[in-house]
């Protein structure tokens, strides 16, 4: 068969078709780092055979992308431990916690210290053994009977909604596990993690993004984490843990009762809140709400004025948008563009004068920041004014800091976290992570509503989700309340509008292997029509159609 052309590291090689792409990286003395390679934009594995022509990157440990395999990887690690160690215990991944997973068995005894140890060296020993981890191909009634046999239920339900007719597995020591994404190509590289007990199971520890085979310290979230547990047990009591659960719905066609439960069941935990902050009312003034992109903050505020108002409290909201600098007073980044994210760039002083103001039961004009000019006028906004039952809403990335409202008492802040923390997993050992749901929230309303394309949004992401590291989590766990703005089946919905736009990246963008990276995720799960979202969701703030005005 004819060869084919490679082009890597400034180099085009013609090799023979079906060459291994690793060999061409130890040829040109750039393998030692690479973890995964990019092949014409696509994240693959070391372990590829090259049939087309192709451009070939190594991708690093210390890239994004790098770390996400290498996370994957440590978590497959531990499965094929705690098969080995544990084989008639079930391991369940559950949500992440800072630089970790929190893991659990399905025995009602948790694992012991001494027994999260024995897992521990047990990793450990396979780390030694620097055994292959492999990828293969099995028929799909073949793959069927595998997964059944080694109990492992709920990919067996995931593989119900695939309709090809082979699975793409992962294999080490004789375990198998279904292809998600790429990972590394022997247990040897995985020498940085540490497992610890915590709560009711333990956690899966690894080095933060940027920082290659460095663990730092433990920074517990209990906040975040408490909010995660209680929506985590709620998955288990309704019935839905995994999409494999979800689809069946959809299949069964009573998603739409489902979808009232979910929605019931968000709305009761706003309404709580609501009620915490009546029942602080002789000190609450305000309400500071904050959040990652695309949590829900905008709606969640909304719904909140309304759940305070059934308690007799009139809320008025600010955004903290309003109080920007502008364009010529803004802090610049490394780039030399306004950096609308930083906290220096918005008008402290003024905001704390106002808010001093309004407690003093003085009337304000707001300002009113226009985007499209970089400009503020001042006095161009709406008039307020608080009296005994009135409550501020403070919306905005800052909310939380404390740094700005330096002016203001704190028991007179009731401060609020908004995120999408989804409980949902694909199956017992693959969990999806909560930045994909935002990333697709983002992807759809930017489309739908900022002229945006799948690919603009995919480019800019990295930049937003730093400036969520810096400004935002750092923050969260003080918090006087968190609000779970995730929807169990919303990626079903937004798979509906997703899939078109992240077909239109082609190969030949840099952002196309994030965009094939998120097609293959979507394909688990069953689309949900559009229709059976309530006006009042969440989720309508970024598929339109929301009774709500913004």
């Amino acid at each position: 068969m004819s060869d084919i052309q490679v082009r890597c590291a400034d180099e085009i090689i013609s090799c023979p078709y079906g060459v291994m792409a690793d060999t061409l990286l130890e040829r040109l003395g750039i393998g030692e780092k690479a973890i995964a390679l990019r092949v014409n934009n696509e994240i693959r594995p070391l372990k590829t055979r090259l049939a087309v022509n192709s451009t070939l990157e190594p991708v690093p440990l210390q890239s994004p992308e790098g770390a996400m395999i290498y996370r994957r990887s440590l978590a497959f690690l531990l499965a094929v431990a705690a098969r080995t160690l544990f084989p008639g215990n079930s391991l369940y991944v559950g949500h992440s916690l800072g630089n970790s997973y929190y893991y659990t068995f399905n025995s009602e005894n948790p694992l012991n210290k001494q027994e999260i140890a024995a897992l521990q060296k047990e990793m450990e020993a396979i780390v030694r053994e620097d055994l292959p981890i492999t990828f293969k191909y099995l028929a799909y009634e073949e793959a069927l009977e595998v997964f059944t046999q080694n109990r492992q239920t709920d990919t067996v339900l995931l593989l119900e909604q695939r309709s090809t007719s082979r699975i793409k597995v992962n294999e080490c020591k004789g375990f198998l596990d279904i292809y998600v994404e790429p990972l590394l190509p022997r247990t040897g590289l995985l020498s940085a993690f540490e497992l610890m007990p915590y709560q009711e199971g333990f956690l899966l520890r690894f080095p933060a993004i940027g920082k290659g085979t460095e663990i730092g310290p433990f920074e517990d979230e209990p906040k975040i984490f408490g909010v995660y547990n209680e929506y985590k047990k709620w998955g288990r009591t309704v019935g839905v843990r995994v999409v494999g659960d979800l689809n069946a719905l959809v299949t069964n066609r009573t998603i739409n009762n489902y979808i009232r439960i979910a929605e019931t069941h968000q709305s009761r935990k706003m309404a709580e809140i609501a009620e915490e902050v009546f029942r602080r009312r002789d000190s609450v003034k305000t309400v500071m709400l904050a959040g990652p992109s695309s949590s829900g903050k905008t709606t969640s505020a909304k719904r909140l004025s309304i759940e305070l108002m059934v308690l007799g409290i009139k809320p008025v909201s600010i955004g903290l948008d309003d109080y920007f600098l502008g364009k010529e007073r803004t802090p610049r980044d490394e780039k030399g563009e306004p950096n609308y994210e930083c906290l220096e760039a918005l008008d402290i002083p003024l905001l704390n004068e106002h808010l001093q103001a309004l407690y003093r039961g003085e009337e304000i004009r707001l300002p009113d920041y226009d985007f499209k000019t970089g400009s503020r006028r001042e006095g161009g906004g709406k008039t307020i004014h608080l009296d005994e039952r009135t409550v501020l809403i403070v919306e905005g990335i800052h909310a939380l800091n404390e740094a700005l409202t330096p002016g203001i008492a704190r028991n007179t802040r009731f401060k609020l976290y908004v995120s999408a923390l989804t409980q949902l997993n694909l199956d017992d050992h693959n969990r999806i992570p909560t930045s994909d749901n935002r990333l697709l929230r983002r992807m759809v309303r930017d489309y739908q509503f900022r002229a945006k394309d799948a690919a603009g949004t995919i480019k800019m992401w990295p930049s937003v989700q730093a400036g969520e590291r810096k400004h935002i989590f750092p923050f969260q766990n003080t918090a006087d309340a968190a609000f779970n703005s995730a929807l169990d089946y919303e990626l079903s919905v937004l798979k509906y509008y997703a899939d078109p736009i992240l077909r239109a990246v082609k190969p030949g963008q840099r952002e196309y292997a994030e965009a094939s990276r998120l097609l293959s995720f979507l394909e688990n799960f069953a689309p949900i029509p559009p229709q059976y979202v309530p006006g009042t969701s969440i989720l309508r703030e970024f598929i339109g159609g929301s009774e709500f005005k913004y």
